[in-house]
C-alpha cells in the first residue's frame, strides 16, 4: 500500500475568493516568482486561513491568473485564494492590502461563483506612453500595422529565438495625444489585445511597430494594463471577469464556489 502522510488531512476549502490587484510606480519591475512571494507572505501576515493541499508536500491554494509582464504597470491583475473558513471578503481586502507594500494594491476581493476565471481572461487593454514620439508618426506607425495581413516579431525565449504574429492578436490599436514634459512630444496607444499562444505583449507591438514603420521611440516605453476580461468581437469591448461573482453575490440562496 501506498505510504500516507502522519496526522489528519488539512481542512477543507470552504469559500473560493478572487482578488483584483494593481501594480504600481517602481513595483512595475517586480517579477511574478517576486509577487508570489510578498503576497503568500502577506496572507500569513493578514492571518487569512488560506486552504492547504493533501499529501506529503501541503501547497497554499492559490492560483495565479495570467500576470503582467515584468516591467509593465497594471490595474487588473487576478489571484484566487481558497480558505478553510468563510470570511468577509472587504474584510480580507483591507487586511491583506496593509500587509502589501505600497505599489502592490489589492482593489478588490469578491466571493468566487461557478465557472473559471482563467476562461473569463480573454483580452486585455494596454495604455503605452510613447515620450518624445510625434503624434503623427505614432498615427502613421498605427495604421501601417493595422494595414498588415501579418506582422512578424520575434521574442527570446527558454527554448530560444521564437517568431510569431503580432498582428493577428491586436483587436484595435488607437493613438491620442500624451502629457508633453519640458516640450517634448508624446504619444500614447491606445491597445486591445486578444489573448492566445504565445501572448502578444505591449513589447511585442512596439516591435511590430518598428518592424513596419521604423518607429523607435527615444525614450523607455510605459505599459499600463488598464483591464483584462470577456472579450466582445462584435463591440471589440474587453468586460469585467468579476460581474458575474458580484452579481451571484447580490442573488441570495445561490450556491458559491470553493
Amino acid at each position: 500500500m501506498p505510504r500516507q502522510p502522519e496526522g489528519p488531512p488539512p481542512p477543507p476549502a470552504v469559500q473560493k475568493l478572487r482578488i483584483r490587484w494593481a501594480k504600481r510606480g517602481r513595483l512595475r519591475f517586480t517579477s511574478h516568482r517576486d509577487f508570489q512571494r510578498a503576497f503568500e507572505r502577506a496572507v500569513r501576515r493578514a492571518g487569512l486561513p488560506v486552504a492547504y493541499s493533501a499529501g506529503f508536500n501541503p501547497h497554499p491554494k492559490i492560483s495565479y491568473a495570467n500576470a503582467a509582464p515584468t516591467g509593465t504597470a497594471s490595474e487588473a491583475e487576478y489571484v484566487e485564494v481558497s480558505v478553510a473558513e468563510r470570511v468577509d471578503p472587504e474584510a480580507v481586502r483591507l487586511a491583506v492590502d496593509t500587509a502589501l507594500p505600497p505599489g502592490l494594491d489589492v482593489l478588490e476581493v469578491v466571493e468566487a461563483g461557478p465557472g473559471s476565471l482563467a476562461d473569463r481572461l480573454e483580452a486585455s487593454v494596454w495604455q503605452i506612453t510613447l515620450p518624445g514620439v510625434d503624434l503623427a508618426a505614432a498615427q502613421a506607425a498605427a495604421t501601417a500595422f493595422l494595414a498588415a495581413p501579418e506582422v512578424l516579431v520575434e521574442r527570446l525565449t527558454k527554448d530560444g529565438v521564437r517568431s510569431f504574429d503580432a498582428r493577428g492578436a491586436v483587436a484595435r490599436l488607437a493613438v491620442g495625444p500624451g502629457p508633453e514634459a519640458g516640450g517634448d512630444p508624446c504619444a500614447i496607444l491606445g491597445v486591445v489585445v486578444r489573448h492566445g499562444t504565445p501572448t502578444v505583449r505591449p513589447d511585442d507591438v512596439l516591435s511590430g511597430l518598428r518592424r513596419v514603420a521604423e518607429l523607435v521611440p527615444p525614450a523607455p516605453p510605459i505599459a499600463v494594463r488598464l483591464a483584462q476580461g470577456p472579450f466582445d468581437e462584435q463591440s471589440g469591448a474587453v468586460g469585467d471577469p468579476l460581474s458575474v461573482d458580484r452579481d451571484l453575490a447580490g442573488a441570495p440562496g445561490l450556491a458559491r464556489g470553493a
